[in-house]
């Protein structure tokens, strides 16, 4: 799909199915629960080769910064910014954990501004592959 001469790619729903499959069971979950069970889907053999960056803005109540950065087949996670982040997830804490939740079509939060990524979105959309 294109939008405005750009590629829109699905890749915000790949990013959280794990997580949203762990937390089905929480009436309300938050940011942190997504990460905690992102820990448990991570797979090394799909990040062998790969360095990046990841960073996550989230606003709201339950808001914050976390990072994940990848490399070569381990990773490592925290709260916080992280240096020089290949990829910045931009969105409320509610949004992102809908998006996790398949409440809210990640595409759909792109399109329309509740879900700003800045970065390479290969690299973005890798972060799926990693964390299935």
């Amino acid at each position: 799909m294109t939008f405005n001469g750009r590629r829109i790619f699905f890749f915000a729903v790949a990013i959280c199915a794990g997580a949203a499959i762990a937390l089905a069971d929480r009436a309300e979950s938050t940011p942190q629960d997504v990460f905690d069970a992102m820990r448990g889907s991570f797979q090394p053999a799909k990040a062998k080769g790969v360095h990046v960056r990841y960073q996550w803005d989230l606003s709201g109540p339950h808001g914050g910064e976390w990072w994940i950065e990848v490399n070569d087949g381990t990773y490592t996670m925290g709260k916080g910014k992280i240096p020089n982040p290949n990829v910045t997830f931009i969105a409320t804490d509610k949004d992102w954990v809908a998006i996790c939740h398949d409440q809210l079509s990640g595409t759909w939060a792109y399109l329309t501004g509740r879900l700003k990524v800045r970065g390479d979105q290969k690299v973005a959309r890798k972060l799926g592959e990693m964390f299935p």
